[in-house]
């Protein structure tokens, strides 16, 4: 099911990585998902650097949002950092960041949908009744991505630019497929959200599983896009230091050290590839691509596979549903800007 083994993982973790891609964003509006630290962070300073008219840290907590606003300025110059909040656990926060954004946000020219969790090998599940990797991984940046789109479609005609939105995947994606439970099913998501599926086996897979669905995501979104005046994206920045593995602990936080050690790049390194995916140009469709080592590649075997395409079909329109029950305006999203 997948093209990308250990060797092959090697070879791209001890290779010399693309210089990071540049460009002036005078004027423009840069807005990233996870900001306050890790990939999100030194993404954050990448774009600061690049001087643009907004750059909008969207972040969970305010206090550490307020730090990394005060580190990019001290680090970068840059003095127009804002801070949004934002909890990907919760729909409703996530609505009242977009509501906020029709109000106050103007242009959306980059759309960084970076924060991601692992989770724990025990079910927990949000206030919204979801499992909460499936929320905070995918269900939520689906959502946030649906309601932000016609202000980029705006944008794009308005301004006469190409908007990007970037969801951040991972290589990880190669190393899973999906049960026949689920690929049977109508209802997917429904099935990884039930609490008699997530055993502690199958939970180890979820950050896994969620990685393939941003990638299954990305490319219906893609697909189904009316207007192609924008370009959405898939992104893996490559094995690097992150906090995602902070909930490991015994064992198996002593081999996440140890292999983080030995095998991931740097922080800043990784954050290079949600610029390129952002800003980099190259000779091949990046609608819907799935880019690492800051160019277009093929994504796993199963993605492409015609079982793959099914189920993101049936993913695209489970989400769909799922999200327009949640808000009413995903509906008028997917009325005047999908063909569903």
């Amino acid at each position: 099911m997948a093209k990308k083994g250990f060797f092959s993982f090697l070879y791209d973790h001890f290779t010399a990585l693309p210089p990071l891609a540049t460009k002036d964003l005078a004027g423009k509006t840069v807005v990233v998902i996870g900001a306050n630290t890790g990939l999100g962070f030194e993404a954050s300073k990448h774009f600061a650097r690049m001087n643009p008219e907004r750059l909008i840290l969207g972040c969970r907590n305010q206090s550490k949002g307020e730090r990394a606003i005060a580190r990019i300025k001290m680090e970068t110059g840059y003095e127009r950092a804002e801070l949004w909040l934002i909890d990907l656990l919760q729909f409703s926060s996530v609505q009242e960041f977009a509501d906020k954004y029709e109000k106050e946000g103007g242009r959306l020219d980059y759309l960084i949908l970076n924060a991601g969790i692992i989770p724990a090998t025990q079910r927990q599940e949000t206030e919204d009744g979801w499992e909460s990797c499936l929320q905070v991984n995918c269900l939520s940046p689906s959502l946030l991505a649906l309601r932000l789109l016609p202000r980029m479609i705006q944008t794009a005609s308005e301004h006469s630019t190409a908007p990007r939105l970037v969801l951040v995947s991972s290589l990880v994606h190669y190393w899973v497929s999906l049960e026949d439970k689920i690929l049977n099913s109508d209802k997917p998501l429904h099935i990884l959200n039930d609490k008699e599926y997530c055993t502690k086996n199958t939970m180890k897979l979820r950050y896994h599983h969620s990685k393939l669905i941003n990638i299954l995501f990305i490319r219906a979104l893609n697909a189904h896009l009316k207007n192609q005046s924008i370009t959405v994206n898939t992104v893996n920045p490559g094995y690097c230091h992150s906090d995602l593995q902070r909930n490991y602990t015994g064992l198996s936080g002593i081999f996440a050290d140890l292999s983080q050690r030995i095998f991931a790049i740097s922080t800043e390194e990784g954050s290079r590839q949600l610029v390129w995916a952002a800003l980099g140009e190259c000779d091949q469709e990046l609608g819907g691509a799935y880019i690492s080592r800051s160019e277009v590649t093929e994504p796993s075997d199963f993605v492409i596979s015609e079982e793959g395409k099914e189920v993101q079909e049936k993913l695209w329109v489970e989400t769909l549903g799922i999200l327009g029950k949640v808000d009413s305006k995903v509906e008028t999203c997917i009325e005047q800007y999908l063909d569903h």
